[in-house]
Order: structure tokens, then sequence, then C-alpha cells
């Protein structure tokens, strides 16, 4: 990098090159297109997965568009910019990473048209932000009302179009019902907190076998042969210390010179573990989770006790319990009292295939419940769980905001066609950002006929055509390619969606547009530079 005049003068040390001006917009925006590239083929019910190896040849087959970017090996800069707004819209929203970067795509296409034409960055950046605020006021204006709290079907078909084409359309209906229910289980006046809902993995069996406990599943087995495998009217103890005896802290050694002395201290030890027992056994508790370690002699006491006991389990899984059972996670277990310990018709030690799990059913008030996924291969069952995040978050967002939209590609046509009415009353500059916006819209109608084998003009043509005579619901069914009012097929999505899929891509796209120079940052290698 110089500066102008007659006499350049060095800023760069030397091997240091720097790109500038159009020609690092042009390489920003080709390989953000180039990402959205790789995931568009993915979207739709009838989009096609994509086959992710790792170096040492760990497979993962999904057509998720959050999965996807975040496994793929990216290297260039604004290529990861596309990728950390995916991210952010699956945070967000939960759903909808693939149309957000798809849109992206198309809009930094659209710009690099406007670009070449010498349209500033700055007057497509506020175009841009200007078709946002429109589309955004338009969705609300075509978005529905509805009580999702009380309204089971509308949640059902959100669940359905969320689970639609990722390959667990065998089972979709059964897995919407379990969505919903879990969903439903966990809300309270705050919303859903997905967090609460544990989802445990368990190849073997077929995907409709996949099933919802109103409770909790952990992935753990008793410790001891000798103890129960079921307890009815379960009182839990969540222990998070060491049953076991602890070791100091520091360097010791204790001195015993006879045989006697041996057993005694042998015998002390042993005293102290049974004692452990005995306190945890007085509270009344018949059931124990432990945090941590459990000693071997801990263990039998608890087997000769008749007390269920797990140990090592996770933290998540422990405060799981406390909601679910009302129990108080005990760090002291002088402290343990009956009021400490939580409530459940059953705990039982249950096979699934060739491993066993934990499962606590009966809670009282439980705001915490478990989905455990079965499915023929770990593939199946990788992907069923993509799927059920996926349902879980949209679900969750019509909970929330008791708002939907039609989906099949009809709110982005709805918002295309009242953008480009909008922009023929503006002069200048920003009118040819708008209708770049209005045809960015467009390509997710497009590439949903178009991964569904339509022609992708013919069923815009169509589409504009209905919208154009008031139908603002109408979208493509993808399993016929007819043009059909998606809200009576039952295919609708949470406003929260495709309000952040707007905000991502727009994020995303303006990002891009403002940076007019790449420099290489100190510390980088000449073979860095570029």
């Amino acid at each position: 990098m110089t500066t102008a005049g007659s006499s350049p003068i060095v800023i760069l040390s030397k091997g240091t090159a720097s790109s500038r001006g159009t020609e690092v917009q042009n390489n920003n925006i080709s390989a953000a297109m180039a990402v959205a590239e790789a995931v568009r083929t993915t979207l739709g019910p009838r989009g096609m997965d994509k086959m992710l190896v790792d170096t040492i040849g760990d497979v993962v087959i999904t057509n998720d568009g959050s999965t996807i970017l975040k496994e793929i090996d990216i290297e260039h800069p604004a290529a990861k910019m596309v990728v950390e707004i995916s991210k952010t819209q699956d945070t967000e929203a939960g759903d909808g990473t693939t149309t957000a970067v798809v849109i992206a795509g198309e809009l930094l296409k659209g710009a690099k048209e406007l670009i070449e034409l010498d349209v500033h960055p700055a007057a497509i950046i506020s175009g841009y932000r200007s078709a946002l605020k429109l589309a955004k006021e338009a969705l609300d204006e075509i978005a529905i009302d509805m009580d999702a709290i009380e309204n089971d079907e509308t949640l059902l078909k959100i669940a359905r179009t969320s689970l639609t084409g990722k390959g667990v359309d065998v089972a979709h209906d059964h897995l919407a019902e379990v969505v919903v229910a879990a969903a439903r289980a966990v809300a309270d006046e705050e919303g859903v907190d997905i967090d609460r809902i544990n989802v445990e993995r368990k190849v073997g069996g077929r995907v409709n076998d996949t099933f919802m406990i109103n409770g909790v599943a952990i992935d753990k087995e008793k410790v001891h042969s000798g103890m129960p495998d079921r307890i009815r009217d379960a009182k839990i103890a969540l222990i998070n210390s060491s049953l076991e005896i602890r070791k100091t802290e520091f360097s010791s050694e204790i001195a015993i010179k006879s045989p006697d002395q041996l057993q005694t201290f042998l015998e002390r030890e042993e005293a102290l573990m049974k004692e452990m027992v005995e306190k945890i056994k007085a509270s009344g508790a018949n059931v124990v989770f432990c945090q941590k370690g459990m000693d071997d002699l801990v263990q039998f006491y608890f087997a000769d006790k008749g007390i269920l006991a797990l140990r090592r389990v996770k933290k998540s899984d422990m405060e799981r319990i406390s909601r679910a059972t009302g129990a108080q996670v005990i760090t002291n277990i002088d402290m343990i009292d009956e009021e400490a310990l939580g409530r459940a018709e059953l705990v039982e030690e249950r096979r699934f295939g060739g491993d066993k799990m934990t499962i606590i059913e009966g809670c009282l008030d439980p705001k915490a419940v478990s989905i455990v996924l079965r499915g023929g291969t770990d593939y199946v069952v990788s992907e069923l769980e993509r799927a059920i995040h996926d349902a879980l978050n949209t679900v969750g967002s019509a909970i929330e905001d008791r708002k939907i939209v039609a989906g099949g590609g009809s709110p982005e046509v709805e918002l295309a066609m009242r953008l480009r009415s909008y922009s023929s009353r503006l002069k200048g500059k920003e009118q040819l950002a708008l209708k770049k916006f209005a045809d960015a819209l467009e390509v997710i109608p497009e590439t949903l006929a178009e991964n569904s084998g339509f022609d992708p003009m013919n069923k815009l043509v169509e589409l504009r055509a209905m919208h154009n005579k008031g139908q603002k619901t109408a979208g493509i069914d993808v399993q016929t390619g007819k043009i059909s009012d998606m809200l009576e097929q039952g295919v609708i999505e949470p406003l929260r969606v495709k309000r952040q899929a707007l905000n991502s891509a727009v994020d995303a796209a303006t990002m891009l547009l403002r940076i007019d120079d790449a420099i290489p940052m100190k510390g980088s290698s000449p073979g860095e530079r570029k």
C-alpha cells in the first residue's frame, strides 16, 4: 500500500499484499454466494442431503443447513461471516438457517450487479435497510394470530412442517405429537425453555419408537447389580459430593506397624462409608443420584438397603431431575433430610437394545421432560436429533409469539410483490436496491420448485398471478407442483423464523458490502498474506 503522489511511501511490510475496492467486494460476494450455493439444494421438503466426511473418515449425512455450515471446513473470511450469521439464526429462531443464507447470497448477487452499474455500496445498503423495514412491516400485516397454548392442531401443523423433508417423513405425525407434548409440558408464563427438554439417543428400533417421558431419562444405569431395577413412590436424593473417602490435597503417609493397626484403619474407613449410607437412608431416600464418584463399599451398602443409586450423573441432568421432582442438590451429606428429597411415582432402569437407561416418571409438576430417540442406525438417530431440535424451537416460537405465516414460499412472494409496488414510487438508485431485494426473496419459492423437480420460472409466474389476485397464502405444494393455499394444506411456520431470516440475511449482506479493503494483520506469515 502506498500514498498517492510522485514518490510512493511504503506502509505495509515487504511481501504483504492487500486488495481494495471492487476487487475485494467481488471476492467477498463470490465467497458468500458459494456458501449459499452449497446449502441451496437442501432447502425444502424435497431438498437433497449432504455427506460430510472429516479427516479420519467419520461421516455426517444431513440436509440441515446449520449443521452443514458448522461442519464444513471454510477458509475465506467473508464465507466465515456468513456462517456466523447462520449461527445467529439458529440461536434466535432455531430454524430457517438455509433460508437466511440463500437469501443473503441472492442479496449479494443483486448487489454485485448494481455495483457493476456504478451504484455505490452505500446506496445499496440504504436501499436494503429500507426494504428490510418494509418487508418486516408487511410480514406483521400478513401474519395470523393464534392462541398457541390452546390450539394443539396448529402446533402439530407447525411441527409437521418443520419435520417434513428431514429424513423422518415416515413418522412425522408421531414425532410432531411428541414435539408438541414436550414443548407444552415445559411451557410457562415466561415462554418455552427448550433446555428443559432432555433429548437422549438410543440406536435400535424404528423412528416410530421415539417417545416422550413426562419426567427425566438418564443415560446411566445402576452402579450395583444387587440394587432393585424399579422403585415405586421414589424419594430422590441429589448429591453433589463424593460418596467415598476423600483424599488429602497434599502428600501424606500413615505408618502402620502391625496387622492389627491395618485392620483398625480399614474398619474405620468402612465405618465412615457405612455412616454415609445410614444418613442417606435415615432421610427416607430410596433413590440416589450422585454427581461425583461412589466407592465400591458404598455401592454395596446401598444395594443391601434396597436403594437404587447412580454415580457421575451430568450436572445438566441433575438440574433437570431437580426441576422435575423438586429435589434439592445437596453438597454436604450432613444436611440431607426429608425436605431435600424429590418425589416421583417411578424410577426404573430399562433396557433399550443393548443399552440401559434410568427413567424417572410420574413427577407432580415436571417442567422438565425427556425425549428418547430411536432409529435403525446412528446416522438416522443423528439426523432425527437435528430434526427434533428444529421442530422444538419452531413450536416453542409459536407458543411464545402466537404469530404464524403460511409456508411454501408464500410470504416471500407476497413481500416481493409489495416491495416492487412500493419501489415504483421512489426515484434514484434506492429504487434499484428495493427491486433487487424483491428478486432475492423470490429465490425461496424458485428453489423450492427446483429442488422438487418442477420448473422454477413457471411456478414463480403462477405464484405471482395468484398473489396479484389477492391470494396471500398461495404457495407451492412441493409434492404435486400445484399452487395451493398453504393454510389449508397445513404448511405453516412461526413468524419469528421468517423475521429472523430476513434480519440475518440483510445483516450478512450489508456487513460484506461495507468492506472495501482487505489488509493482513500483524503476525500473519507471508504464505498467509493474499
